[in-house]
Formats: structure tokens, C-alpha cells, sequence
């Protein structure tokens, strides 16, 4: 079904911009930064989320920050439409499924899946997969090195990309039950008062403040951001799966700066699987797309190998160690 596209001023596309990098912001300090009043800011926002650009603020963690490593499972699905949406569902309500897409070309359905250990992963996709083998055509499963996740630069056409890194070295940060259900609010609704938040997880402000810090310094907390409808910008979301022919450290090092400071440029993920990396964009349509690809190709002729793609239908974040996975 098509979807008109919303029209964004540039004052909206500032406010979204900066709501990415950091959507508790106040509304004082973000009125300052785009030179409104601070009851003009607010009512841009209520807009924006009436409207349905802004789906929800959502808070950035990194599981591998409290003892989770990380696994992706690449899959190929039989065209049984009824089988694949009661698969998906399965995948929606798995409360150890970190993240899943929806999607066309190379793969038909891409998750993430999370173990505190590989004998556990094996288990879990092991029954998984052996459930619904009758609609799996064919799977490819890899683990997640790490991910740069960028500042969404598109609203402002911005070249001086931000990022944060998730995945990496397993850490065993302790997180009691009050860290748990700081979480558990914020991972939806990242721009809670604390005053409410404080209320909701049954403490008061200063200690809710006081874990939230320490939190963010030990990198289980990365960022606060929103999560935007791509349709209602009139955008795509393709994924780029790339074959390195050679990668040093100089290379490496200059594919990250090109991805930095790429306008629409999204994540950059490192994998062991059959592939090396993973490049991430939104886009306007497929030739845009392709048109990035092509300058990649141009900037990194001794790097860059084959390319495949996908495009995603659906994308969702669905933090499955929270305790709000199982409501």
C-alpha cells in the first residue's frame, strides 16, 4: 500500500537530528539549538509523534556489556505467506531475539539472537530451526563482531557523522532488579522524567540518576535516540552484505571514515560469516542506493569484492533479556 510521504521543514529535520543524538534532551537546551521557543519545540514534537515520523524514543544498550554474546541467523523462507507471518510472530515474541528484520533479496528474514555461552545459542537455534524446518529453504548463521550505529545524518544532509559501538568483547557488569526495571521503562521510552521514571521502577530521582550514570560509563546504556517510520520519510532501508578481497588496518580504518561521513549511512557491521561486513543506508529508492554502492566500489577497487542486498519490509529492536520482552 503506498504511503504519502510527510513533509518536514527544516526546523522538524533539526529537532529529529538532535531528538537521534540524544533524545533526552530538555526542551529548553533543544529550543536554544534551533532557535524556537521551547512551546514551539514541544508542539513540534507532539506533531511528529501524532503524525507518526517519530514511532517511539528508544533507548541504545549493548548486551554484550552484561555478559551476551551476540549471533545472527540469515534465512531464506518458502513461500508459504500464512507459515512465514505465524514464524514471524514466534520471532516477535521470543524473549531472546535481540533484533529481527523482515526483508527481499538476498535473505528473506535476518535476526539476532542472544546466549550467555555457544552451547546455549546452539540449543536455542537448534530448536528453533528444527520447529520450522518446513519452511526454511536455506540459513546462514554468523556471530556479530561489532556494530557502528550512526547519527540518522539524513535529516540534515549532515557529513559529520556520530557513532556509537555496540557488540564487542563480552563484559560481566553486574545488573541487579532496579537496574533491570530502569531499563525495562526506558528501552520504550527513553524520554520518561526521571521524576516519573523514578515512580514507575518504585526508588527515587537521585538513585534512578545514579544507576542511569553508571550505566552509561560502563557502556551498557550507549545512547538515547528515536525510532522513525522510513516509509513516512519517504525512505528505504537497505542492507549491503560485502566480500572483502584484502582488508589492513588502513583500509579498515579508511571504509570507516567513508561510511562516517556518508549522508545516509546508517550501521556498519562487522561479522564472522561467509561475508566480512555489512553496510546499512536509507535511502530514497534503489537507485540511490545503488549509486552509493557504485562509489564505494570506486573509492575501494582493491578492497571491495562481490555485493549482495537486501531491502527491508520491517525492522524491529526487541531487547529479549528485559522483563517487558514477556509482557
Amino acid at each position: 500500500m503506498f504511503m504519502e510521504k510527510i513533509s518536514l521543514d527544516e526546523i522538524d529535520r533539526k529537532i529529529l537530528a538532535e531528538l537521534d543524538r540524544n533524545c533526552r534532551i530538555p526542551n529548553s537546551v533543544l529550543a536554544k539549538k534551533v532557535r524556537r521557543s521551547r512551546e514551539a519545540v514541544k508542539y513540534r514534537i507532539e506533531q511528529l509523534q501524532k503524525k507518526g515520523v517519530i514511532e517511539k524514543f528508544i533507548t541504545s544498550t549493548n548486551p554484550n556489556k552484561f555478559g551476551y554474546y551476540m549471533f545472527k541467523v540469515y534465512l531464506k523462507l518458502e513461500n508459504i505467506p500464512s507459515e512465514r507471518e505465524k514464524f514471524f510472530e514466534e520471532l516477535r515474541r521470543n524473549r531472546d531475539i535481540y533484533w529481527m528484520g523482515i526483508c527481499d533479496g538476498a535473505f528473506d528474514c535476518i535476526f539476532a539472537i542472544l546466549s550467555r555461552d555457544i552451547t546455549g545459542y546452539y540449543e536455542k537455534i537448534n530448536a528453533l530451526l528444527s520447529k520450522w524446518r518446513h519452511l526454511i529453504v536455506s540459513k546462514v548463521l554468523g556471530t556479530m563482531v561489532d556494530t557502528k550505529q550512526y547519527n540518522k545524518k539524513f535529516f540534515t544532509g549532515d557529513e559529520n557523522g556520530t557513532y556509537v559501538t555496540f557488540a564487542g568483547n563480552v563484559a560481566e557488569n553486574k545488573v541487579d532488579e532496579l537496574d533491570e526495571k530502569i531499563l525495562d521503562v526506558l528501552a520504550n521510552d527513553a524520554r520518561i522524567p526521571i521524576s516519573e521514571l523514578a515512580r514507575k521502577v518504585k526508588s527515587n530521582m537521585e538513585a534512578v540518576k545514579r544507576r542511569m550514570k553508571r550505566m552509561e560509563e560502563a557502556g551498557v546504556i550507549l545512547q538515547y535516540r528515536i525510532a522513525v517510520d522510513f516509509n513516512k520519510l519517504g525512505l528505504e532501508f537497505f542492507k549491503a552484505i560485502i566480500y572483502l578481497k584484502t582488508l589492513s588496518k588502513k583500509d579498515e580504518a579508511a571504509l570507516g571514515e567513508w561510511m562516517r561521513r556518508n549522508p545516509k549511512s546508517i550501521y556498519y557491521i562487522r561479522s564472522i560469516a561467509p561475508w566480512d561486513v555489512e553496510f546499512e543506508f536509507a535511502v530514497e529508492n534503489y537507485q540511490e542506493f545503488n549509486g552509493i554502492i557504485n562509489d564505494l566500489r570506486k573509492c575501494f577497487p582493491h578492497v571491495v569484492g562481490n555485493c549482495e542486498h537486501v531491502i527491508f519490509i520491517e525492522e524491529k529492536w526487541m531487547p529479549g533479556y528485559l522483563e517487558s520482552a514477556q509482557k
